[in-house]
């Protein structure tokens, strides 16, 4: 007997896990996707965590945001909160990995706020640390992670929660995940309003004092 082909059994497995999210979870990430829209269009900001390759794609979604996804619109707050190294190193070395996050969540985050949690465990100690964090500060916290039930997803106000086998698979779902929440977000904008505000000229610029009226160098 042939031993399996790795390459087709992980793309196997993926094609389920994919399919069982689609049943399950498409309605919810596209309600996370119109909130955050109304969240961040009255002033709130996206605050983002994870560890690793998780870390990666929560920063892979702020650079949405704050950019584009693939329509024009005007840029949106939203930050990735491990791309800070200065303070990543500096809280991690004074009081410890467990407060990474939630030291930045109780300085950064205000009502009105939301915060996405994505970890392929739902074990991670700083991340749960942070989903208390924010839900103190009276931010909504949102989980993204591996299969039920686990820490993260209880701390959360609301979880989306992979059933996978393997951290690989539940990673590449929620990169889906992430994909499906930015195309729920841009349908969610008024498209003649953000498109305006993408596109709007800047404003001019006031020539230095001294400078002459033709474009030359200025007269000292």
């Amino acid at each position: 007997m042939l031993p399996a082909d790795p390459a087709h059994a992980h793309c196997q497995a993926l094609e389920q896990a994919v399919a069982a999210f689609r049943r399950q979870h498409t309605a919810q990430v596209t309600a996370w996707g119109e909130r955050l829209a109304e969240a961040l269009r009255a002033g709130g900001r996206l605050l983002a965590a994870g560890n690793g390759g998780s870390a990666a794609q929560a920063q892979h979604l702020t650079a949405e945001l704050v950019g584009r996804y693939q329509g024009e619109r005007r840029p949106y707050s939203a930050i990735a909160l491990h791309a800070d190294t200065s303070a990543v190193t500096a809280i991690g070395n004074d009081y410890g990995f467990a407060d990474l996050y939630a030291r930045q969540v109780a300085a950064h985050g205000r009502r009105g706020d939301v915060l996405l949690l994505l970890s392929t465990s739902g074990r991670s100690e700083n991340l749960v640390n942070a989903a208390l964090a924010g839900r103190e500060a009276g931010v909504r916290v949102w989980a993204l992670t591996g299969p039920a039930p686990n820490p993260l997803a209880a701390a959360a106000d609301a979880a989306l929660c992979v059933a996978a086998d393997t951290t690989a698979t539940v990673q590449e779902v929620h990169l889906v995940a992430v994909h499906l929440l930015c195309e729920a977000f841009d349908a969610a904008q008024e498209p003649a309003e953000d498109l305006l505000s993408a596109t709007a000229p800047l404003p001019a610029v006031e020539a230095p004092l001294g400078a002459a009226e033709g474009g030359g160098p200025p007269r000292l």
